[in-house]
C-alpha cells in the first residue's frame, strides 16, 4: 500500500493564466478563443488557470496542463454554467476545484498524480463525468455540496480511494468504475439522504463503502466484488440506518460474498420461480440490510 508514489517531472512554470471576467486571456499564447465562450488548449501549459468568466468552454483539445506538485490545476471558484473538458491534468494539489460553484460540467477529463483529482467545496448541481482519476494521492471530494451529479467516471488505483462525501446531501453517484483503489471505494461522513447506484466497488485494498455518521442514504444495483470489507459502517445504531435495495423486483446489490441461493418459488409478491434475486437477505447489521441481493453483477459498461 505504500509503495504507490507519484511521479511528477519538473517542470517550470510559465506563470498563472487567467481568463478574465470580460473573456481576456492572460498569461499563455496556449489558449485561443474566437468568440469569448470557447477556449481551446493548442500547446501544452505549465502552470495554473484561474477561470473569472461564467457561461464558457474549456476544451483542453487532448493537451496538457502541468503542474510543479503544488496549486490548482483550474480553479472554477465562484463560477456558474462552464464546461471543463478533454484535458490531460497531472501534478497539483487539486485537478479542477471547484467553490461556491454551481451548474458546472466538468467532463472527459484525464486527472492524475495529484492530491485531489477533483474537489468540490459548498457548491451545487454539477456534473462530474466521464472522466479517470487515477494515481493521485486523495478521492473525488465534495464537501458541504449537494445535488451533484458523479457518474460514469473511472477512477482506480488511487491512495485513499474513489470518491468521498463529507458534509453533503442529495448527490447522485452512479454508474462509476471505482476499483483497485488503496483505501475505500466510497466514503460517506456526515452525509446523509444520497444515491449510489450502478457502480462498479471492486477489489478496493481497504472498504468497498466506508459509512460514518450517514443515515438514509440508498445503494442499489452496485456491484461489490472482492473488496477487503464490502462495508464498514462506523456507527451502526438504529439512527444511521441506509437503505441498500430498491425493493422488489428491481432489486439490491451484487456482493462477491453472498451465500444465498435464487431457487424459491413465491418467496416475494409476483414472484415465479429465479428471478435473479437471492431467497434470503444480505445482512450487513442489524441496522443495514440488502432485503433483494443481486445473484449475478449488474451490466457495468466499459471504461477507458
Amino acid at each position: 500500500m505504500l509503495t504507490l508514489a507519484f511521479h511528477i517531472q519538473p517542470v517550470k512554470a510559465t506563470g498563472t493564466i487567467y481568463i478574465r471576467a470580460d473573456g481576456s486571456i492572460e498569461g499563455t499564447a496556449n489558449i485561443q478563443t474566437a468568440d469569448n465562450v470557447t477556449y481551446v488548449l493548442t500547446a501544452n501549459i505549465n502552470d495554473s488557470i484561474i477561470v473569472e468568466r461564467n457561461s464558457i468552454v474549456i476544451d483542453g483539445n487532448g493537451y496538457t496542463l502541468q503542474g510543479t506538485g503544488s496549486g490548482t490545476g483550474i480553479d472554477l471558484s465562484g463560477r456558474t454554467n462552464v464546461t471543463v473538458r478533454n484535458t490531460q491534468i497531472t501534478g497539483f494539489d487539486y485537478g479542477i476545484y471547484l467553490a461556491t460553484s454551481s451548474n458546472n460540467s466538468i467532463s472527459g477529463n484525464n486527472i492524475t498524480d495529484s492530491s485531489y483529482p477533483i474537489r468540490l467545496e459548498w457548491s451545487s448541481n454539477n456534473i462530474i463525468s466521464e472522466n479517470k482519476a487515477t494515481n493521485n494521492w486523495n478521492e473525488v471530494a465534495l464537501y458541504w455540496s449537494s445535488n451533484n451529479i458523479i457518474s460514469e467516471n473511472n477512477m482506480p488505483g488511487n491512495t485513499n480511494g474513489g470518491i468521498r462525501l463529507s458534509w453533503s446531501i442529495y448527490n447522485m453517484i452512479s454508474g462509476n468504475n471505482i476499483a483497485n483503489n488503496w483505501n475505500e471505494g466510497i466514503h460517506l461522513d456526515d452525509s446523509p439522504n444520497n444515491s449510489i447506484s450502478g457502480n462498479n466497488i471492486t477489489n478496493n485494498y481497504g472498504d468497498g463503502i466506508y459509512l460514518s455518521y450517514s443515515s438514509n442514504n440508498e445503494f442499489y444495483h452496485n456491484d461489490f466484488i472482492d473488496n477487503t470489507q464490502h462495508v464498514n459502517i462506523s456507527s451502526s445504531v438504529a439512527i444511521y440506518a441506509n437503505i441498500w435495495d430498491d425493493g422488489y423486483p428491481s432489486g439490491g446489490n451484487y456482493w462477491s460474498n453472498y451465500t444465498g441461493t435464487d431457487v424459491k418459488s413465491g418467496s416475494y409478491q409476483n414472484e415465479t420461480g429465479s428471478d435473479g434475486i437471492g431467497d434470503t437477505p444480505y445482512i450487513i447489521d442489524a441496522n443495514n440490510i440488502d432485503h433483494y441481493p443481486l445473484v449475478v453483477p449488474t451490466a457495468i459498461p466499459e471504461f477507458p
